[in-house]
């Protein structure tokens, strides 16, 4: 089955994912294997999360990039949402990995090894992970697309992650108090269920056919305003978003003498105006009669 090409491309920044999860995972191994550090441990931990993130992202971008076909109306976008959730649910389990190793190094501390270049190992795998969440984020945001956006931000979050984990270990070998190595790695962990539970939150959001957000509705509501001064009226404005695809529907009300044609270029116009401010939208209108009291029955998603 063919894909849409204004989409397909997007599977080539869940590659530079895998790749840099990939190298990270080995960049921050080294860095535990020289340190004995719990705090660098639950750092590739997370890694390995993020490298099956981008696999099952990769997968998702693929399939939400199918065009519509007979048992998909309105395309695939939403399986975006089981990406980001699915790397929720990864990160949380990784939370619950690091919190267990954690407790078990804090019940019995053990002294960190070769500090200095373990520093310096896992700085420049942090430093990996900084360049591409930030082409992720920036992809994600230029794009509308979710996945790249929640995995770019689970990176980012590895960025700060590894920043504290550092400062964790650099302490321990400043002040000897090897508790400070399980005590960051407990907070690690913290920080990292924080983010899976917001990447949870939007998935569901977006599975449970949430509204497009408030400032592109009120674009909506502008191209809107402007027929209204000309006399025209509209209501039942609904909106859901499904990744990259937005859905509009609104009742268009003309008098009850306009011609079908007359009524049906007004709504084509309007259609074109709201396209052309919230790109990536499929727009519906319903047109109606300002004289006929039954076009006032109708302002919810069902008739009353």
């Amino acid at each position: 089955m063919p894909m849409s090409a204004d989409r397909v491309h997007l599977k080539r920044f869940a590659w530079l994912s895998i790749g840099a999860a990939l190298a990270t995972i080995l960049i921050k191994t080294l860095a535990w294997k020289l340190t004995g550090s719990v705090g660098l441990l639950s750092d590739a931990l997370e890694s390995l999360v993020n490298l099956a993130g981008g696999v099952f992202a990769l997968i998702m971008l693929g399939i939400a990039a199918l065009p519509p076909d007979e048992h998909h109306d309105y395309g695939h976008s939403k399986a975006e949402y089981f990406a980001s959730g699915m790397e929720g649910l990864l990160i949380v389990a990784a939370a619950m990995a690091i919190a267990w190793a954690a407790g078990h190094r804090l019940l019995d501390p053990q002294p960190l090894e070769k500090v200095g270049l373990g520093l310096l190992v896992s700085t420049g795998a942090s430093l990996i992970n900084l360049v591409v969440a930030r082409v992720l984020l920036k992809a994600g945001a230029r794009y509308d697309s979710i996945t790249l956006e929640a995995d770019g931000r689970h990176l980012m979050t590895d960025v700060w992650t590894s920043a504290g984990v550092l400062v964790g270990v650099g302490a321990v070998a400043l002040t000897g108090l090897q508790v400070l190595d399980p005590v960051l790695a407990l907070a690690v962990a913290a920080n990292i269920l924080w983010t899976g539970y917001k990447l949870l939150h939007t998935s569901a959001l977006g599975l449970m056919d949430g509204v497009i957000p408030p400032e592109e509705r009120g674009r909506v509501l502008e191209v809107l305003a402007r027929y209204e001064d000309q006399g025209f009226q509209f209501h039942a404005l609904l909106t859901r978003q499904a990744a990259g695809r937005r859905f509009i529907s609104v009742h268009v009300l003309v008098p009850g003498d306009w011609t079908v044609t007359r009524g049906h270029q007004l709504v084509e116009e309007i259609e074109g105006e709201i396209r052309g401010v919230l790109s990536g939208s499929t727009v519906f209108t319903h047109l109606e009669a300002l004289d006929d009291p039954a076009s006032f029955t109708d302002q919810n998603l069902d008739r009353e």
